[in-house]
């Protein structure tokens, strides 16, 4: 991290994201090669991670407090590299620098969707990164692609390496709006053969860890035809150039022949003691130290110019070394052009300085592996953990490679039906993972099918390059990197693979799921309820399928907590209390349930006393493949925690019309055993109940279930803490610990009631008058919680603060019918009762938007101002702000006097 010494503290506004120590005497390194280049590799890597069914990542416990671990690592690391901080001496903000633009990277296509769909500001700070650098660095982007799915590339067959290669490249193209110059290698695994692919791909580098070379030589020349060969195989190869590596069923390199003519890609060795220190050792402690590290390994040789270029994962860059984005972002834009060296990236120096070195790789390696590419095979020990074997690797592989051969025979059989060409289909398919619109399904379809292809030949048509992405998914690396099976990577490489051999059943009929656990019996586990894969299967994978059922229960469940626009109120006689109601909608609703569109088709509720019983039928579409079902449900609410849900086919109108006026009939006797009887004869023995709900669904209802019980306990709290306060004061003005009752009492009756102001705070912020009393309110709040030595545990409220802060701020800056004295002091006032509440809030996106405009808008207001010799007083009071926000305004205050 960037420590004190390493900013002097005139720094601030003269940070420079572009700044660079030239001499106009000597070359531009841009443009010639001269002097020492560094490149700083970040492969910004997620596993695919949604549910097969959904679409969508479910909630990970482990990553807590936040959804999942994408979440919480974009949190950690992605959004911190896109605005990164420099920070002088006081901690006040200086600089804030996109990581992206100086960084060489390579983001995963799974990864990048994520971004994409949760975070598009940063999605697109990414892209604008590559662009600017692509303006810098001669029309070299720092961008490099990745194969599709981060698979071991010597492990898959040689259709899936092309395909895993062309789904890179599309995905890298429809992004950055460029092809790709280079890729990255999953676990940077590599033999000849995935050499080839890329080269017929036409990928014009690679970048692989040292201990990959076995050897290396002077190209040869017409002087000098035939070179001595250096065996570098213990990772003696010079990485300070790149290297140039011959196709092997080319003619071998010591028969004499010239090579110029013969198929090649180019290679860089990353540092390898270096980019080890920096996931492991201190070496990202600050950007001083990063230098002297780099500075270290550059050669004294007098050579031209050279590479100093180090890659690790890009997680490292703030989740594994948590502030290191810091360290980052001050090396790229002071330390490094402080000693005179060029930021760049591979492909800008591969156009500088064409190869003139020849290397030979080792047959099979990996930069995680060290026998090969074993560790995603065999029990060879990477990976391992204390006494866990890893015999489970070779029968998950052999299970694996078994059930996607059968796939292959399914898909082609199959495949030739609707496709002209049903591998150049799949390999075109990335175009429609990236775009599932209606309108861009319809095109692909017509552009590859053999006929014009009935809806269900659509569906099956669908099903099946579904059940080729899922095979693919299925040999995601992830799979075989850890100790166990069981773990959550090996739980989900399953899922596809379960999720492929039900779509194979769906088209062809044929039962592969037999045969398969067969073969994952032969995997051993480590843990004792398991005992081997087919167990893990079953317990894991099985438990976590998803049926049209399962997605009609959830609507309809879900339906009692939503509004349905009524078309008819009708009461019985006995509905003038209020007890009896019933609710009929005769227009359709469309409705999105994950990846699956659901078009209500009818809908009637009525309610008994504390019962609810809801009856519709639906049409549910899958977004994905596009198969529908047309389904009745029936739930009912018993009250709490208590539903009753049943699905069946519809069965047509009449049917239908009789089915809801036997159920609402037996909803009249006020009897829930009477009720449910009647669903079971109707429905038969399967429903479904709070429990069968996706996870993300169930932990809402909770919630809200809870809701009425929660408010009567911070009643009883908050009464319990007022009837008591003065007790509880005197414990903490005399020094004695309080009884933890009391303490606990305080903590939730003072929490419920931030809460409370807050939520009203959220409603009235326009409102001045309304505003400023609820923030007075919460002044209170937090002085009593000091008194009271209470921490207020609301992650909701902490949410709520900073969004109200950056509303406010955002109102200040842009809204001119707003009034700025009274606009500035009831945000001034909202940042420090934000701090006196202790919530822990962050102004990372409010000193972002001010930085933004402290340059753009409120340095030009005051310059223009000082010409003009106008009272500044506005100026001040904003740059006062600034310093509120913790952002270095000292220069400019300064010179306000």
């Amino acid at each position: 991290m960037t420590s004190a010494a390493e900013l002097p503290a005139s720094a601030g506004s003269n940070l420079t994201p572009h700044e660079n120590i030239t001499n106009t005497t000597m070359p531009d390194p841009l443009r010639q090669a001269t002097g020492v280049y560094v490149t700083v590799h970040g492969h910004f890597y997620q596993p695919p991670r949604e549910n097969p069914y959904l679409d969508a990542i479910e909630r990970q416990s482990g990553a807590a407090p936040f959804h999942d671990w994408n979440e919480r690592i974009h949190h950690e690391c992605y959004r911190p590299n896109a605005f990164a901080r420099v920070l002088n001496d006081r901690g006040e903000l200086v600089g804030i620098v996109n990581n992206y633009e100086y960084l060489s990277f390579n983001i995963g296509p799974t990864l990048m969707s994520w971004l994409e769909r949760h975070d598009l500001e940063v999605y697109q700070r990414i892209l604008e990164a590559d662009a600017k650098s692509c303006d810098r660095l001669n029309g070299h982007g720092n961008a490099i692609a990745q194969v599709y799915n981060h698979i071991i590339m010597p492990l898959a067959n040689e259709r899936d390496k092309y395909t895993q290669i062309r789904w890179g490249k599309e995905d890298f193209r429809s992004r950055f709006g460029r092809d790709p110059e280079g890729m990255w290698l999953a676990e940077t695994a590599v033999d000849y053969v995935t050499l080839k692919a890329l080269v017929d791909e036409g990928i014009r580098f690679i970048v692989l860890a040292p201990s990959q070379a076995q050897r290396c030589r002077l190209l040869p020349t017409e002087d000098n035809p035939n070179p001595e060969w250096h065996e570098v195989g213990g990772c003696q190869i010079d990485p300070t150039r790149p290297y140039r590596c011959f196709l092997k069923e080319s003619p071998l390199s010591d028969s004499g022949q010239m090579t110029r003519h013969r198929p090649y890609i180019d290679i860089f060795f990353y540092d390898g003691p270096i980019s080890r220190d920096m996931g492991f050792n201190d070496v990202l402690h600050s950007s001083c130290h990063l230098a002297g590290r780099i500075g270290s390994a550059v050669r004294g040789d007098h050579r031209p110019a050279q590479l100093i270029s180090v890659a690790t994962d890009g997680e490292t860059f703030g989740h594994h070394k948590g502030g290191t984005e810091k360290t980052l972002a001050y090396a790229f834009t002071k330390e490094f052009p402080h000693w005179g060296w060029t930021v760049t990236n591979f492909a800008h120096y591969l156009s500088l300085n064409t190869p003139t070195w020849e290397v030979e790789l080792k047959p099979v390696t990996a930069w995680s592996c060290a026998h090969g590419v074993d560790r995603w095979q065999d029990d060879c020990g990477c990976g391992g953990g204390g006494t866990w074997h890893q015999k489970w690797r070779r029968p998950l592989r052999d299970a694996l490679n078994w059930l996607r051969d059968q796939l292959i025979w399914v898909y082609e059989e199959h495949g030739k039906q609707f496709f002209v060409d049903p591998w150049g289909a799949r390999d075109e398919y990335i175009q429609v993972i990236r775009d599932r619109s209606f309108e861009n399904v319809s095109r692909f379809l017509l552009r590859h099918q053999t006929h014009k292809l009935t809806p269900a030949e659509q569906v099956d048509a669908l099903r099946l390059l579904e059940m080729q992405r899922h095979a693919l998914l299925m040999f995601t690396s992830c799979g075989w990197f850890f100790e166990e099976l069981s773990r959550p990577e090996g739980t989900q490489i399953l899922r596809y693979a379960a999720r492929a051999l039900e779509l194979a059943g769906d088209v062809a009929g044929v039962q592969l799921e037999k045969g398969f656990l067969q073969r994952l019996n032969q995997a051993p586990s480590n843990v004792d309820m398991f005992k081997h894969g087919g167990e893990v299967y079953r317990q894991l994978v099985l438990t976590a399928q998803v049926s049209f059922k399962q997605v009609a229960a959830q609507y309809a469940i879900t339906s009692l907590f939503t509004n349905h626009k009524p078309v008819e109120m009708l009461h019985t006689a006995s509905s003038g209390n209020g007890h009896n109601a019933s609710i009929k909608d005769s227009h359709p609703h469309q409705k999105r349930v994950y990846c699956y569109s659901a078009n209500e088709l009818d809908y009637q509720l009525q309610r008994m006393g504390s019962l609810t019983l809801a009856v519709g039928n639906l049409n549910l579409v899958s977004e994905i493949t596009w198969e529908s079902e047309h389904l009745v449900f029936a739930v009912l609410h018993l009250g709490g925690w208590d539903f009753h849900c049943c699905i069946q086919p519809f069965q047509g109108r009449l049917v239908y019309t009789e089915l809801k006026e036997k159920l609402f009939a037996a909803l009249q006797q006020a009897s829930a055993a009477q009720t449910i009887l009647v669903m079971t004869q109707l429905f038969g023995e399967e429903s479904f109940s709070l429990r069968n709900l996706f996870a993300e669904e169930r932990h809402r209802l909770m919630h809200l279930l809870s809701q009425e019980t929660l408010s009567r306990l911070d009643q009883l709290y908050t009464q319990a803490y007022r009837d008591n306060y003065g007790v509880l004061m005197a414990f903490h003005r005399d020094e004695v610990p309080a009884p933890q009752e009391l303490q606990v009492a305080a903590e939730i009756a003072l929490g419920y009631r931030c809460m409370t102001t807050l939520r009203s705070l959220e409603q009235d912020i326009a409102e001045p008058v309304s505003s400023w009393n609820h923030i007075v309110e919460l002044e209170a709040i937090a002085t009593e919680a000091k008194h009271l030595h209470c921490h207020l545990n609301i992650r909701e409220g902490k949410q709520i603060l900073e969004q109200l802060i950056l509303r406010s701020l955002w109102q200040l800056l842009h809204d001119p019918n707003g009034t700025f004295d009274a606009d500035l002091q009831r945000l001034e006032r909202l940042i420090d009762v934000a701090n006196h509440l202790n919530l822990g809030i962050s102004l990372e996106r409010s000193q972002e938007l001010y930085f933004n405009c402290l340059h753009s808008q409120i340095v030009p207001f005051f310059i223009a101002k000082s010409v003009k010799g106008q009272d500044s007083t506005q100026c001040h009071q904003l740059l006062k702000l600034g310093q509120k926000l913790a952002v270095d305004v000292r220069t400019w205050l300064s010179q306000l006097g």
